[in-house]
């Protein structure tokens, strides 16, 4: 019974407040359309779609399609849109009114990736994050949209080079095969939450079968890891038609994807959750042993000797 409770509790830390976006019900009028590139006029896929006083919001599908109820609370409210790669963009809504068929279209942020000099030195491999390959008991799934991101510390202070690779435990329960998609951040939010973009190309992955680390190549992105360590994040997503069959705003929907299994190795907090419309939340659990629990994740980068 208590090991099963420990599941429940863990299982409501990662996902209530993704669920919290996504639960409410449409209530009348509905906001819908597709979010594209300014210039190229192509789709954005996996776009937050926000209003900024409800605090609820959804993501758009892989073809940049969005819906989700109009606000409520206020006579006018903005509708965020914040898509990888792009500049962040407000429209202004109105309470009880349909507007559909939008076409919301973004500029892509100017950003400038570097390969990494080394001057009198060479390059070896440095692990960094989760060591263990048993996890712990309990999970961390979440709702389209929301995010779990563990901080990849530098504890040592090694000189960092780029990002070679990042690695997720993926739990065996669950739909392990599911695409996913791999979010890295810079520590420069509130309270040294993730926050700034570093990997700004959309690389969604699926693993193929769970119970097992699952290993992404970012080597071909050029990213450069921070000095004191980054963030590295699964963002969940529905894609195909599994989008359109599913009911977000179903008080019967339950979370979808994979399944996160956690580490004990660390006695302080290093994993954030995140949700459309309500944003970082560090997570503080701990167990008996006042170890914290953390998502189970590790990364490899260049150590620059």
């Amino acid at each position: 019974m208590l090991k099963h409770l420990f599941y429940f509790v863990l299982f409501l830390a990662a996902s209530v407040s993704g669920a919290l976006a996504q639960t409410a019900k449409p209530a009348g009028a509905m906001l819908s359309g597709k979010v594209i590139d300014k210039t190229s006029k192509e789709p954005l896929p996996f776009t937050s779609i926000s209003l900024r006083e409800e605090q609820t919001g959804a993501l758009s599908n892989e073809f940049g399609v969005f819906q989700l109820p109009a606000p409520l609370k206020n006579e006018t409210d903005s509708l965020v849109v914040m898509a990888l790669g792009y500049e962040h963009l407000a429209v202004v809504v109105r309470r009880g009114k349909d507007q559909s068929n939008m076409v919301i279209e973004l500029a892509r942020r100017a950003v400038a990736l570097q390969n990494v000099t080394v001057k009198g030195g060479k390059l070896k491999n440095l692990a960094l994050g989760a060591n263990s390959n048993r996890p712990g008991e309990g999970l961390l799934q979440g709702q389209p949209g929301s995010q779990c991101a563990f901080f990849v510390k530098n504890d040592k202070n090694k000189r960092l080079g780029n990002i070679r690779t990042v690695s997720f435990y993926i739990g065996e329960n669950g739909f392990p095969r599911e695409p996913f998609r791999v979010r890295i951040y810079k520590p420069d939010g509130n309270y040294s939450a993730p926050n700034t973009d570093i990997l700004t190309e959309n690389v969604v992955v699926s693993a193929p079968a769970g119970g097992q680390w699952y290993t992404v190549d970012l080597a071909p992105y050029n990213v450069q890891a921070p000095e004191e360590g980054f963030f590295v994040a699964m963002e969940w997503i529905v894609s195909g038609d599994k989008f359109f069959n599913t009911n977000f705003m179903d008080d019967n929907y339950t979370p979808y994807g994979q399944i996160m299994r956690p580490t004990f190795e660390f006695k302080e907090s290093r994993t954030w959750n995140y949700s459309i419309g309500k944003g970082w939340n560090l997570m503080t659990l701990a167990n008996g042993d006042g170890q914290r629990y953390n998502a189970m994740i590790r990364a490899e980068v260049d150590m620059i000797k």
